[in-house]
């Protein structure tokens, strides 16, 4: 499902050691059986609407009191846990995100700068290709900042359709004839500049695109190319500084770039897709159209430790530049910030909707709260409306919970 429907439905100190991220402390078991009933209660509700099983909601809720893990599934389905994979989608956006920030907290780029001009400490080297292929619309006026924030004008044709592409996104269109087409940054732009696409100049608008933050994992590419002398990738970044065992806080994480490298390792969650050409459950995929927007699978355990101790500043980035991912909107009409957004009563975060799963992580500042809600179902027997009801339950499930262990929840009621 695309992820600017999900958008469009949505956008309504010290450092901690790794052991207290990671550690489950034992909770008070009515807590626990209090969630359990808050998340079935939502779970059967949801099926409900849909008219049709649900097979699993899952929620991870970390407070100071510890941490909370539920699987509620249907009858006869075994129950989800925290340590299983699962693709989390546009939540990778965030870690694009970090790894920008990181690299401007690092002086090895500045984020306000324009995607034209020349890597520090570079004679020559520009942030993208100086080549026609990337003459995209207003390339010389677009800022590494407007691809964090959606205000570039940038097409998506990873969620958008044009009629050269037979009505379809150009990467439904390119899969149709190949499932396993590689995909590369340079033939989005290549569609960008061959049918002059675009949404509207430079800072002028805000509109959610994948292909903007597939730019960015190009840019991340060439930066620690430079920089380390040799050949690098996007994929190499994360695993060498976010989340790979030479990182501050490794993690059960991975973003694969190629189209090979399609599957699903177990322990995993199928995603189920509820359509009118029927039900399919999808474990193994080319994500390779998905780099640095969609790609990332993980467990929600390491989801939880991710986006908790980003937010905290116990990560990456400084408290000064999580200050800076959180409150930066100067640029947008929309309440995105670089790679992530609020949503009161949850926190700082992101979500994902991509092959029959749905999930949220946040972090609520305020109360020191860290959460992932994982629904691996995407239902459209309804079209938008049964959809809709598939998003809206990630953010209700959030709510609740809270509400369950006695914090402000759904903040419209």
């Amino acid at each position: 499902m695309k992820a600017s429907a999900v958008l469009a439905i949505i956008l309504f100190c010290l450092l901690l050691p790794i052991q207290a991220l990671c550690t489950d402390k034992p909770v008070n078991d009515k807590s626990k059986l209090n969630v359990q009933k808050a998340v079935d209660a939502v779970r059967k509700e949801l099926e409900s609407k849909l008219g049709n099983p649900v097979p699993s909601l899952n929620v991870l809720i970390q407070t100071r009191d510890g941490l909370i893990f539920v699987s509620s599934v249907h009858d006869g389905v075994k129950p989800v846990t925290k340590d299983m994979n699962f693709r989390f989608a546009s939540n990778t956006k965030s870690f694009t995100a970090a790894a920008i920030l990181k690299m401007y907290q690092d002086g090895w780029l500045n984020y306000k700068d324009k995607i034209t001009d020349i890597i520090p400490g570079s004679k020559k080297t520009t942030y993208v290709p100086d080549s026609p292929d990337w003459d995209i619309p207003y390339k010389s006026s677009i800022t590494i900042e407007q691809l964090l924030q959606h205000s570039s004008g940038v097409f998506d044709v990873d969620n958008d359709a044009n009629p050269s592409w037979g009505g379809d996104t150009y990467t439904e269109f390119k899969q149709k004839s190949n499932h396993n087409h590689q995909f590369k940054v340079d033939e989005f732009t290549a569609e960008l500049v061959s049918k002059n696409l675009y949404y509207f100049t430079p800072g002028s608008g805000y509109h959610y695109s994948n292909t903007e933050y597939a730019i960015l994992s190009r840019i991340i590419s060439r930066v620690y190319s430079f920089f380390a002398g040799t050949a690098k990738t996007y994929e190499d970044y994360l695993n060498d500084f976010i989340v790979g065992k030479k990182a501050k806080i490794p993690l059960n994480i991975h973003f694969p770039i190629s189209a090979a490298d399609s599957v699903l390792p177990s322990p995993c969650v199928p995603g189920t897709e509820r359509s009118q050409n029927g039900t399919v459950e999808i474990t193994d995929f080319n994500m390779s159209a998905q780099v640095g927007e969609g790609n990332g699978y993980g467990t929600i355990n390491d989801l939880n430790i991710f986006i908790r101790s980003l937010m905290k500043g116990s990560n990456v980035l400084n408290t000064e530049t999580v200050t800076l991912m959180q409150k930066d909107t100067s640029l947008s009409n929309q309440n995105y910030s670089l790679g992530c957004t609020f949503t009161p009563n949850i926190g700082y975060g992101h979500n994902g909707a991509r092959v029959g799963n749905l999930s949220l992580m946040a972090y609520d500042p305020a109360y020191d709260i860290s959460l992932v809600v994982y629904l691996p179902l995407i239902d459209t027997l309804r079209g938008d409306e049964s959809f809709i009801d598939c998003v809206k339950v990630l953010y209700d499930t959030a709510w609740n919970v809270r509400s369950a262990l006695g914090y402000p929840g759904n903040p419209n009621t």
